[in-house]
Order: structure tokens, then sequence, then C-alpha cells
């Protein structure tokens, strides 16, 4: 069984840093491609940042694009996120997902994935 817990969420200022992390057991973890995804009150579900499981091609959405960091620790089963330079509009409750790709390519959309973490809670105050 495939289990997925993320840890790191709280509350910062505007302009402070957060590290999100996800463990992730159950298989093999360097089968996996991997991703965050995100949450505000009264909005659908959002792709943030997505890890290929080959050659670690990255993606992000356009809005946190040079402020955020997505990466992997093979050896700690753990994917992170690196969140800098926080804004209030990127309150939120944060997902990791995880699946076995068919692709090399990083996976942004929700229905990609298999596998979700309950998420860790991001509040950033102005």
């Amino acid at each position: 069984q495939v289990q997925l817990v993320e840890s790191g969420g709280g509350l910062v200022q505007a302009g402070g840093s957060l590290r999100l992390s996800c463990v992730i057991s159950g298989r093999t973890f360097s089968m996996y491609a991997m991703g965050w995804f995100r949450q505000a009150p009264g909005k659908e579900r959002e792709f943030v940042a997505a890890l290929s499981r080959i050659n670690s091609n990255t993606r992000y959405t356009n809005s946190v694009k040079d402020r955020f960091t997505i990466s992997r620790d093979n050896a700690k089963n753990t994917l992170y996120l690196q969140m800098n330079s926080l804004k209030p509009e990127d309150t939120a409750l944060y997902y990791c997902a995880a699946t076995v790709p068919r692709t090399i390519l990083p996976l942004t959309a929700a229905h990609q994935y298999d596998y979700w973490g309950q998420g860790t809670q991001v509040t950033v105050s102005s």
C-alpha cells in the first residue's frame, strides 16, 4: 500500500520561506513521478510543481516560477517543495501526489496521479 505523508506547513509572513516535505512509502521511490498541488478555500485544486521520474525534469505553474523549487531525495524517499518569497495568495492546503508514469515528462494534471497525501496547510499573512 502506497502512503504519502506531508509536513512542513505553517504560518509565515509575506516574504518568508517554508519547505514542505512528503515521505512516500510502499514501493520503490525512484519509480515515481511526483508533484505538488494546492487548494485554497472556495477554489479548485491547482497544479503547483512537478518532477519527472527520469532526469528530474521539472515544471512549475507560472505564479510560483523563480520562487518555488521542487526536488527529491531518493535515499530518503522524500519529495520537497522549497517555497521562498511567499505571498498571501500562496495560502492553501498543499498536497503531494505520486504515480508510476508512462511518460518521461513531468505531469501537471491531477488526474494523472494515483496516490495523494492528506495535505499540509500553508498560511501566509500580509
